[in-house]
């Protein structure tokens, strides 16, 4: 994560006076805090009691040397242990205090801050969510960054108390669920492979290669909407046409997820215009990438959780502007925008699914929120959804004809009440090692909820929640996503994306049919490359058969888990 937020958000030679003034503020409160360090780690595991220095620790990272206090812990350890613990040890973020102030003042900081403090306490035994604030905000402000160290020294406490049962217990019970999500997996790729067994032999090299850009040109216009206060830029890719050609052109809408913008699926826009397809690309001035930037250099408030409303909101205005702008825009006449195909991800992946027919489900919501803490990190995030004010106009658009949700998160801002009344075609994609919407919880388990006829299940094996994304290959202002975080090979998942995109969308929005044969188990085993295998469900029959119980019990592991983390 460090790594993310230090290549993500950079902080900016362009540093304006109101970050001075923020980074001031700040300092006057860090210079307020107790002058309290902790030079020990007190560790309980019911009456036992252990501890260790911080020196013990300090003189491990920088010279590798194990005293004969730390050896009392490490020959409990192997080697490989060994050497990964200096490693992490020797980590260190270089962050300001205005950066880490507004991550750990967001509501999701926050969660996430209390989280841990239920294990890292203070010496008396108490939460240790405002220790562990202070401890960031002072190791970020000092010279030598933000290592493991460097916030234990800085901790405003004589001593941290590490809870070693229940932090032991969720391991245990972590440990339980990543071998039920395994078992899901497991189910899956074998669902996968007898479909596509039981399909007809199609010798895919010998057909078109739907990878490849198309032939066709394109150009591609920027406008914006603007409604009372609200401005959101748009990309629109245009191919171009055949003089007398009198064919209705079909257009697909890609969304973004947070702190992204109208470039990350730039180069699927240009792949699916060379194909003869209408794109439009608006960016959620919410949520986007230059909202993050502006927030975590302390110029702006935290990202919008009203973008859960607003940016379906923007998909059906802009659908009725550009019929606005048709009638005297001869460019624009041959769209069909009674055809629309819509792609999202992530948060842009529920707002299509939410312009599909799936309405915010509160009562589901209320549910599974009713505590404060998660380990789940995307229901986290959509808890926040029941701060948002009640609203009756309807996200849905009958225009929207066919929805791809690349990573959304579906299991309570929808659920299975609102996720089964959707009735057109739907591709769910999911990454089995996403670790903000896990594929199991947030699209794996949906997809059973689905009742549509037309439903498909991708599954990118070791894929991430950055896997697909990309960018315009001219733009060099794009934010780049850390190898660690993108996972292996990036170009593959990018690749798949946009054959499968372009099958889904010729088969259910330009209603070409023979395109249908390519959203198969057989065709996504013709596509599959290490080390990212893809498999994909049609119908997903036998699912909740093969791994409805692993399904349950990775529910019931993670909702365990939920109850440990909260404080007594």
């Amino acid at each position: 994560m460090k790594q993310l937020l230090r290549s993500f958000f950079a902080q900016r030679s362009w540093v304006n006076l109101t970050r001075s003034l923020s980074f001031g503020v700040i300092s006057s409160a860090i210079a307020a805090l107790p002058a309290t360090a902790a030079d020990r780690i007190t560790m309980f595991f019911g009456p036992l009691q252990f501890s260790l220095s911080v020196d013990s620790l300090e003189l491990y990272a920088r010279q590798g040397k194990v005293n004969d206090e730390l050896a009392f812990y490490t020959k409990r350890a192997n080697p490989q242990q060994v050497g990964q613990l200096r490693s992490w040890l020797q980590q260190r973020a270089s962050v300001s205090p205005v950066l880490i102030s507004q991550i750990t003042y967001t509501r999701l900081g926050e969660a996430i801050l209390q989280q841990a403090g239920t294990i890292v306490q203070t010496d008396a035994g108490q939460n240790g969510f405002y220790a562990l604030r202070a401890a960031f905000l002072l190791a970020a402000a000092d010279p030598q960054g933000v290592t493991v160290v460097n916030v234990l020294r800085h901790y405003p406490s004589p001593s941290v108390r590490l809870d070693l049962k229940a932090g032991l217990a969720l391991v245990r019970t972590f440990t339980m669920g990543m071998q039920q999500q395994q078992q899901v997996i497991a189910a899956v790729q074998q669902i996968a492979i007898a479909e596509a067994t039981a399909q007809p032999s199609i010798d895919f090299a010998q057909r078109p290669k739907l990878q490849q850009p198309g032939s066709v040109r394109w150009r591609r216009q920027t406008f914006q909407l603007t409604e009372q206060a609200r401005t959101v830029p748009v990309d629109l890719y245009l191919p171009e046409r055949n003089a007398g050609d009198k064919t209705s052109i079909p257009l697909i809408v890609l969304l973004h997820g947070a702190a992204s913008d109208r470039n990350t699926f730039a180069y699927l826009a240009i792949h699916l215009a060379s194909h003869g397809f209408a794109v439009a690309v608006p960016e959620s001035p919410g949520n986007s990438a230059q909202r993050y930037r502006q927030f975590l250099a302390g110029r702006a408030t935290e990202p919008d959780v009203a973008e859960l409303v607003n940016q379906p909101l923007d998909v059906k205005r802009l659908l009725d502007a550009l019929e606005h702008r048709s009638r005297t825009d001869t460019a624009l006449q041959a769209l069909n925008l009674q055809q629309v195909g819509v792609m999202g991800h992530s948060q842009g992946g529920y707002a299509a699914l939410a312009l599909a027919g799936a309405p915010l489900n509160v009562a589901q919501l209320q549910q599974d929120c009713q505590s404060e803490r998660s380990f789940n990190l995307a229901l986290l995030v959509q808890c926040q959804a029941l701060t948002l004010p009640p609203t009756a106009e309807s996200l849905q658009d009958s225009r929207i004809k066919a929805v791809l949700a690349v990573n959304p998160i579906t299991s309570s801002l929808l659920g299975r009440v609102s996720l089964s009344q959707i009735q057109v075609p739907t591709m769910l994609v999911a990454g089995s090692d996403d670790a903000v919407t896990p594929a199991v919880l947030e699209q794996i388990r949906p997809f059973t909820w689905l009742t549509t006829p037309n439903r498909y299940l991708v599954l990118i094996t070791h894929g991430t929640h950055f896997s697909v994304l990309g960018g315009a290959p001219d733009d060099s202002g794009v934010l780049k996503i850390p190898s660690s975080l993108a996972g292996s090979d990036p170009s593959i998942a990018r690749g798949y994306l946009s054959a499968l995109s372009l099958a889904f969308f010729e088969t259910h929005v330009a209603q070409q049919t023979t395109y249908r044969q390519y959203l198969s188990g057989a065709y996504a085993r013709y596509l599959s490359q290490e080390p990212l295998p893809l498999s994909l469900l049609q119908s997903g029959k036998g699912l909740e058969a093969v791994s409805g119980q692993p399904l349950e019990l990775f529910s019931r592991c993670l909702k365990a888990l939920d109850r440990r983390l909260i404080a007594p």
